[in-house]
C-alpha cells in the first residue's frame, strides 16, 4: 500500500478518528447470560463516542459500520485507510469461560507474538470473525495479512501504545481494569501499516455485573467519555495534529 500523506501536509483538515464497532450482522460477537449481544453494545458505545468527537471543532469520527451489518476485518482496515484516518479504535466487549473474569483492557498490535496464552486465544477468537461472516480467503488472506504486518512500522506501534496508555488510564477511572498495562497480540483489525490502532475490550459481557452495566446508557456514556478523554490527551501531545482545524 502507498503511504499516506503526513498529517501536517493538510492544514485545516480535522483530526479524523475511525471508530470500529466489532462484529455485526450474522456475527453477534459474545453474548451475555441475559442475552446481551456484543455487536449491539459496542455499536451503541461507538455512536456515543462519535457524538463527543464530532462536537469538537477540530475532530471528526468515522464509523466502519453505523448499523447492524457484517464487515470483514480487512475491509474495516481498508475503510480507515481510505478516509486517511489519524487513529483507529476497535471497540469490543470481552468474554471468558469463567463468569468471574472482569475489567477493561486495551490492546495494541504485536509483531512478535502475544503477551500471554490468553492474548493469543482472544486474538484468534476475534480474527475468526471473518469465518462467521463467510469470508475465508485462505492462504491469500494470510499472505496479505503478513504483508500488512511487515509494513507496520515501529513508529505505528509506538504511537498505538502511546494512545492506548492514555485511553487505559482514563478507563481505569470509571471501570476496573483487567490488566493495568497495554496488552499485545496479532489482531488482524490492528494491522493498518500507517494508522495508530488500538482495540478496546470495554468489559466482560460474560460477567453478570459487567453485562448489566453495559446494558445501561449511563455506563455506555461513561465508557465513551473515558475513551474520548484518552484521545484528547494523546492528540494534545501531538502539536502538529492538535493545531489542525
Amino acid at each position: 500500500p502507498q503511504p499516506r500523506a503526513s498529517p501536517g501536509a493538510r492544514p485545516g483538515r480535522p483530526i479524523l478518528i475511525a471508530l470500529d464497532p466489532g462484529h455485526g450482522g450474522e456475527d453477534p460477537g459474545a453474548i451475555g447470560k441475559r442475552g446481551t449481544r456484543e455487536k449491539d453494545v459496542v455499536l451503541q458505545i461507538a455512536h456515543r463516542l462519535k457524538k463527543l468527537i464530532d462536537a469538537q471543532p477540530n475532530m471528526r469520527a468515522y464509523l466502519t459500520r453505523d448499523r447492524d451489518y457484517f464487515v470483514p476485518l480487512n475491509v474495516r482496515v481498508q475503510k480507515a485507510r481510505r478516509v486517511q484516518a489519524d487513529l483507529f479504535i476497535s471497540i469490543h466487549a470481552d468474554a471468558w469461560i469463567k463468569p468471574s473474569a472482569r475489567g477493561s483492557s486495551v490492546w495494541a498490535l504485536s509483531q512478535n507474538g502475544a503477551t500471554s496464552s490468553a492474548a493469543r486465544w482472544l486474538a484468534k477468537k476475534e480474527n475468526d470473525a471473518d469465518l462467521i461472516g463467510g469470508v475465508n480467503l485462505g492462504a491469500h488472506n494470510a499472505q496479505v495479512a503478513k504483508v500488512l504486518l511487515d509494513l507496520s512500522t515501529g513508529a505505528q506501534i509506538n504511537d498505538s501504545i502511546r494512545v492506548g496508555t492514555q485511553v487505559l488510564g482514563e478507563i481505569g477511572k470509571i471501570n476496573q481494569l483487567h490488566k493495568n498495562r497495554i496488552e499485545r497480540a496479532g489482531f488482524a483489525v490492528l494491522k493498518a501499516p500507517d494508522i495508530p490502532s488500538i482495540l478496546i475490550e470495554t468489559a466482560f459481557i460474560s460477567n453478570p455485573q459487567e453485562e448489566q452495566l453495559l446494558r445501561t446508557a449511563a455506563h455506555q456514556q461513561r465508557i465513551a467519555g473515558a475513551v474520548f478523554s484518552g484521545i484528547q490527551d494523546y492528540f494534545s501531545a501531538q502539536p502538529a495534529l492538535a493545531r489542525r482545524g
